[in-house]
């Protein structure tokens, strides 16, 4: 008679998510999961098959996160700059991960799709894609600049993240 299964994929990536966000990347390792959710690590490879897959899986539920939160707002692409932000103040490491591994193009294309519906509606169909990522770009680098700490100069950071939404919006 087989073992009965004691933890399941998607509580195997939520562990790897709890241990990404307390401390990063090298936090997540098969044993910490494995504790995290109640087995042995061997245990995990029944399901995941070594670390870089689990942390493909973890980068994954990451960008379906955000992918959630950005089909969640208005749509406008204020609203959409705004929810990536929050997500990235939310999901630091998170945010990381997903730039610094590669998912699934089909994660990417469900996350993507919010900010390219906003931008036809902000620009047109021709322009969409230039537009989408124009604002990706700006939005994260500004987000991976105030997460590291870049901003030392003083000033408001969330006056200056709005002030760079108008100045995106008044280039159109």
């Amino acid at each position: 008679m087989p073992t009965p299964d004691r933890t399941s994929l998607a509580a195997i990536v939520e562990a790897g998510r709890q241990l990404l966000e307390l401390g990063g990347p090298s936090r997540v390792t098969m044993q910490a999961v494995a504790e995290r959710v109640g087995v042995r690590a061997p245990s995990l490879y029944k399901r995941v098959r070594d670390r870089d897959a689990l942390l493909r899986l973890v980068a994954e539920s990451g960008v379906d996160d955000l992918g959630g939160r950005l089909a969640a707002s208005d749509g406008s692409l204020p609203a959409l700059a705004r929810a990536y932000r929050a997500f990235a103040h939310a999901n630091p490491e998170a945010f990381r991960l997903m730039y610094s591994i590669s998912g699934s193009d089909e994660a990417l294309r469900r996350a993507s799709e919010p900010v390219l519906r906003g931008a036809r509606a902000a620009v047109g169909e021709a322009r969409a894609l230039e537009e989408a990522r124009l604002l990706t770009a700006w939005a994260t680098g500004f987000v991976n600049m105030e997460l590291s700490g870049a901003f030392r100069l003083g000033g408001d950071v969330d006056e200056a993240f709005e002030y760079g939404l108008a100045r995106l919006a008044a280039t159109r």
